[in-house]
């Protein structure tokens, strides 16, 4: 049987292909998950996504299932285990972050009703499907990403540039960036 075409930044590893196979870029509405991706990119910066793969299901530990509510309530003293947590990334900034990001996300989900709804606006509520035919042709940044990293720095969030938020719109099927050569690109 013939292998399928995948985009060539997945074929490194077994964790990569089963991601790009079966999440990334699929259009995610659920806001736990969301904030999940937005806690998980945060800690990727300057890393590669699949250091964060390989240390997923421990930050799913530690962030209590990346329930929002629970870690806006994580106060010093988790903090300062969080940091002394060999299974994620222990760095002093990023962990600081993500418990202002889950303040700051219920905060959002207050005002708009969910967090799908405020961060959807973003591409008009629609998946942006772009036609790349190299992985080469593909942006680190978009005028959405932009618009959305301004917008989330406003309101407080941290870690949130306009590359992590691209990477968060792709991870979560804000926009397809499957090359199109790519089995899944036809599929989402």
């Amino acid at each position: 049987m013939e292998q399928a075409s995948r985009c060539g930044w997945s074929v490194s590893n077994p964790l990569y292909i089963r991601y790009h196979d079966t999440e990334w870029g699929v259009p995610v509405h659920d806001d736990r998950t969301i904030f999940e991706f937005l806690i998980l990119e945060g800690a990727q910066a300057g890393l590669s996504w699949l250091t964060v793969l390989k240390k997923r299901d421990n930050y799913r530990k530690a962030f209590d299932n990346f329930d929002p509510r629970r870690v806006a309530r994580f106060g010093e003293a988790k903090a300062k285990s969080l940091l002394n947590d060999s299974g994620i990334i222990r760095n002093r900034l990023k962990i600081a972050s993500a418990l202002d990001n889950a303040k700051a996300f219920l905060k959002v989900q207050e005002e708009f009703g969910s967090f799908d709804s405020y961060i959807w606006q973003f591409v008009g509520g629609e998946t942006i499907r772009n036609r790349w035919a190299s992985l080469r042709q593909i942006p680190a940044h978009s005028a959405e990403s932009d618009a959305m990293s301004k917008d989330l720095k406003k309101r407080g969030f941290g870690f949130v540039g306009t590359t992590i938020c691209y990477a968060h719109m792709q991870a979560t099927g804000m926009v397809n960036d499957h090359i199109t050569s790519c089995f899944r690109y036809k599929e989402l």
